[in-house]
């Protein structure tokens, strides 16, 4: 019986490259692609994966928001999370928020299936690069230091990557079925919580922390 895939990824190149290094494997079923968080939501609800695999950089709704909506709504469903970045902020996001997985786009040609056959067999997987950041994170002379968005609650994060991918308050209220009003009060508390005055440095902190892509 294959492995039932999707993957979600904005870098169209990228993800052309893994449809078809994908489609080549005999025990693997690539079922839908998507380019943003939002449609690998509905992929998932209407298809019914195995496996979503997530760039944690997409627009709309980025990987660790849309894995922790779909841990919580499929907890059958294994994610693993694909990324520009090994930093161990990124890898502990996204292990807290129920990826079972973690591979780096630039080994992705030779690490995904690995991860991908993996955590369908109900194992954790963390490319190298992904495994040294976790390791470094708990020695003793390492602390864990978690991202500050933890700070942010679910929708003040959502407002936030919105905004710093240039959205203005009232699209953002229609995308999230809000009030003008609202998007208001919530970028005013993402500021004072973050201690950040302009939506530049907004927009350079939701990059910095892997909640929209450069």
């Amino acid at each position: 019986m294959s492995i039932r895939v999707i993957l979600a990824d904005d870098h169209r190149l990228l993800l052309d490259a893994l449809r078809a290094m994908l489609e080549k494997e005999p025990d693997i079923e690539l079922v839908g692609t998507a380019s943003d968080g939002r449609t690998a939501l509905e992929l998932v609800r209407n298809l019914e994966p195995d496996v979503a695999v997530l760039d944690i950089g997409m627009p709309g709704l980025n990987g660790i928001e849309a894995t922790a909506r779909l841990r919580a709504r499929h907890p059958g469903l294994k994610v693993i999370a694909l990324s520009g970045y090994s930093d161990k902020r990124f890898v502990l996001e996204m292990l807290k928020a129920g990826a079972a997985g973690y591979v780096t786009k630039a080994v992705a040609a030779t690490e995904l299936l690995r991860a991908i056959r993996a955590v369908a067999n109900g194992q954790s997987y963390l490319c190298p690069e992904a495994a040294s950041a976790v390791i470094s994170d708990v020695t003793p002379d390492s602390p864990r230091r978690l991202a500050p968005a933890g700070r942010l609650g679910r929708r003040e994060r959502e407002v936030l990557q919105l905004l710093a991918e240039g959205e203005r308050s009232p699209s953002i209220a229609a995308r999230l079925h809000i009030s003008v009003a609202t998007v208001e009060v919530h970028r005013r508390n993402i500021m004072r919580k973050l201690n950040l005055h302009s939506i530049a440095e907004l927009t350079k902190y939701a990059i910095r922390e892997g909640l929209t892509a450069p």
